[in-house]
């Protein structure tokens, strides 16, 4: 049989004093706060007692070290899958806000079009590729689970994609916290969530209220 659960972890803090857009750009990884959220993550899915099967990271240095406590844990060497990474974005290394607007005009014109995006990566193609790496790693196993450790942009795809929601949408309604799990069953080839949980967002609050966000 195929795996019984997928779960999506989405990596904790990333130490970013300066406030960038970091992407894919190497040498973004977790700060203090962000190993507690991984951890957090980790003993979340201890204490729901799951065999976890397969463990599933994104290349980048964030993911990878959030999926060291559930690696740890459950004694399971993570598979890094080049499909869960992060979306590229026309504004990695930048700081996009008013200010930066201001100094460089040049990024509204890739403004021009949001429900695509027009400054990255189009949502369908997360999507679609989100999508066929969780649906490939379920059925690559034999019984239990798989945890997928990813980004949040990615995991939101699959969720508005598995709720036949329009993929475009505003980002601050994202329902994906700093080291929350999203879970998914598969009926009849289809994702269907089943559960979310945010074992990291006492943290996150810590990190909030410390001005480290």
């Amino acid at each position: 049989m195929p795996a019984s659960r997928l779960h999506l972890v989405r990596h904790g803090e990333v130490f970013n004093p300066e406030g960038v857009l970091y992407e894919r750009i190497e040498g973004f990884g977790l700060s203090g706060l962000g190993h507690q959220m991984a951890a957090a993550a980790a003993k979340q899915l201890q204490s729901e007692r799951i065999q976890i099967s397969k463990l599933v990271v994104s290349p980048l240095q964030r993911t990878r070290e959030s999926a060291k406590p559930i690696s740890e844990l459950f004694g399971i060497e993570p598979t890094i899958d080049e499909r869960v990474i992060e979306p590229w974005n026309d504004f990695r290394g930048l700081r996009v806000g008013p200010r930066a607007i201001l100094k460089r005009p040049s990024i509204l014109l890739k403004l021009h079009n949001p429900s695509k995006p027009s400054w990255g990566e189009p949502f369908t193609e997360i999507a679609d590729r989100m999508t066929s790496a969780a649906l490939d790693h379920w059925s690559e196993v034999e019984g239990g689970d798989v945890v997928i450790v990813s980004h949040q942009l990615p995991i939101w795809m699959v969720y508005r994609s598995a709720s036949g929601l329009k993929l475009p949408h505003d980002p601050r309604d994202r329902r994906c916290s700093l080291s929350s799990i999203t879970s998914f069953e598969v009926i009849d080839g289809k994702l269907r969530e089943v559960a979310y949980r945010e074992p990291g967002i006492e943290f996150a609050n810590q990190a909030v209220d410390g001005g480290a966000v």
